[in-house]
């Protein structure tokens, strides 16, 4: 699964080019982005045939929801049965979004305690979940804009913290993944995939990170006697 992550990265006008995004809202660092949180996420507007940034809310709450309380449980959707998930399968056709991030968290039993893990890039470049996003709307609470991570089984680097990844989608399949005029499950599965162990990198972490509450750049730092805590 994928629980906790980072974008503490500046956009880059490079990956702003790619994504042919004009306007580049300021994004403060975060270090430690955990679910009901708002996020960055790319979505395609048809209309215009333009990227644009949104803030999303993590955890996707279907249109049909009785309760947006059900966000909290679907921060992550399997690859494998998305298309036929009531929950995701209407987004998965029509409503993918690209949510940029530079590094993931996951954790390993260790010692009676939870030890954090960070896996980032080798490059350490941003990079973009592929996400899914909804809007759910009440008179009491107004329009919600959610989003959910795909994952997919883990690569050789994550495997022996857990089975399960988030889906890091290829540069090359971006533009693929956000047109939401391509709807053919087949085609879609095939983007789905564990992202090359070679190019990415993971270290232990300060247990720091198991608090939502902290927000700062010691929760990425590399575990040392320092920041052992």
């Amino acid at each position: 699964m994928c629980g906790r992550y980072t974008l503490r990265s500046v956009i880059p006008e490079t990956l702003a080019q790619a994504l042919q995004i004009e306007k580049m809202p300021e994004l403060g660092a975060q270090h430690n982005i955990a679910p009901t949180q708002m996020v960055v996420a790319v979505l395609h507007d048809s209309k215009s045939n333009k990227h644009e940034l949104q803030r999303l809310r993590w955890g996707l709450i279907p249109s049909w929801a009785k309760d947006p309380a059900i966000g909290a449980k679907l921060i992550n959707a399997r690859a494998e049965t998305v298309a036929k998930k009531p929950a995701f399968c209407f987004a998965f056709k029509h409503q993918r979004c690209l949510i940029l991030a530079d590094g993931f968290y996951e954790w390993k039993q260790e010692n009676g305690k939870k030890q954090p893990f960070y896996f980032r890039l080798q490059n350490g470049e941003i990079f973009g979940f592929a996400g899914l996003w909804e809007v759910w709307e009440s008179p009491q609470t107004g329009q919600i804009k959610s989003c959910t991570i795909l994952t997919t089984q883990a690569n050789d680097l994550v495997q022996p913290l857990h089975d399960r990844m988030p889906v890091i989608l290829a540069l090359q399949d971006w533009d693929v993944w956000l047109n939401s005029q391509v709807q053919k499950p087949e085609l879609l599965q095939q983007l789905l995939r564990p992202y090359p162990p070679a190019e990415m990198t993971g270290y232990a972490v300060s247990t720091l990170v198991n608090n939502p509450k902290h927000n700062s750049p010691e929760c990425v730092a590399p575990l040392s006697a320092g920041n052992d805590r």
